[in-house]
């Protein structure tokens, strides 16, 4: 897949220098790669990567020009395919991929069909869509993108170079710099939270925030709650997939990665470098500590300790997860007549 870089090509030895990766082949320092490929649909032109092992037999079968790889597995690369070696295979996958596509420089200005409030502040170099809608006392940092028909409301703070995608929506929030919001992301919204007043609900009003740090990610169709009175917080660096629900005032701490359709209740409260697997719940005002990871499909009823792994509804420590995974199945082995 060639990219802009593609016509003019990039030096093996340049792309090394510029990925983390070491050329094993002084003789190859000198070859040229116009793309990025997987390694089946790698030509002379492209470089790819080998991260899994399950992908041995693809390498040994490409006809890549060059491959990030660690150095145990340069001996199974085809003769004639210059080896970059590098303990994180997939890291340096992705500032290659960065190296050939960059993201489309923004055009700044303000389509005519958007509205921007009269004292809404838009920074220097940022741009706003056909059908954006920017409110009242809004702060939009410098080189931002906002995208076609997304609203902001009132009062919502943007940091600098932060791209939010159409059809979104934030309010009562303040996001950082660099930030991605997706399209069809809700930021602000009222939580789910009611008082029972005999056979009737009443809404429990919500006056708190959203606060998103630096770097963050929110991916298409998530939601993240304002509080009720405190604010619902997103740390620095923290990764959120498509589908998430984040309820209110859960606070996520730095770094942490959340996948797809993950539903996490209201007032739970996770440390740094957490990693939630996909489906997973997590119970409200429950304490996760820092570094757990948590499998797929997982409900969280408990806190959780710094450090550990944890799978299974309810989630228990993996190791007992997976003695009980292993017990099921023979059970069922024997409940079926299998030896």
């Amino acid at each position: 897949m060639t990219g802009p870089a593609g016509s003019r090509g990039l030096s093996v030895a340049d792309l090394a220098s510029r990925v983390g990766a070491e050329v094993l082949d002084a003789s190859a320092h000198g070859q040229l790669v116009r793309g990025v490929a997987t390694l089946e649909r790698a030509t002379r032109d492209d470089v790819s990567f080998l991260d899994n092992t399950h992908y041995l037999a693809s390498l040994a079968g490409s006809a890549a020009g060059a491959c990030l790889m660690r150095h145990e597995h340069a001996d199974r690369a085809p003769v004639g395919m210059a080896i970059l070696a590098t303990v994180a295979p997939y890291l340096a996958w992705a500032r290659t991929v960065a190296v050939f596509h960059t993201p489309p420089s923004l055009v700044p200005g303000i389509d005519p069909s958007a509205r921007v409030a009269a004292d809404a502040r838009v920074g220097q170099g940022s741009r706003v869509e056909a059908g954006a809608v920017i409110g009242q006392g809004v702060a939009l940092g410098e080189r931002c993108l906002v995208g076609a028909n997304t609203v902001i409301g009132d009062g919502v703070e943007i940091g600098d170079e932060t791209r939010i995608g159409a059809n979104a929506s934030l309010a009562h929030c303040r996001v950082g710099a660099r930030c991605l919001i997706y399209p069809g992301v809700r930021v602000g919204t009222d939580g789910f939270g009611f008082a029972i007043d005999g056979e009737r609900y009443v809404r429990v009003p919500h006056i708190g925030r959203v606060l998103i740090g630096d770097d963050v990610e929110v991916g298409s169709n998530s939601t993240i709650d304002r509080g009720t009175l405190d604010d619902t917080v997103i740390g620095a660096g923290t990764m959120i997939d498509n589908l998430v629900q984040i309820a209110h005032n859960v606070v996520i701490g730095r770094g942490c990665v959340i996948a797809g359709q993950v539903g996490i209740s209201g007032s739970a409260r996770l440390g740094d470098f957490v990693v939630v697997g996909g489906q997973a719940g997590i119970a409200g005002h429950l304490i996760v500590g820092s570094r757990v990871r948590i499998a797929s499909r997982s409900a969280v009823k408990d806190d959780l300790d710094d450090g550990q792994a944890y799978g299974g509804a309810p989630a228990v420590p993996i190791r007992e997860f997976r003695r009980q995974i292993a017990a099921v199945m023979r059970l069922g082995k024997r409940k079926s007549g299998q030896p």
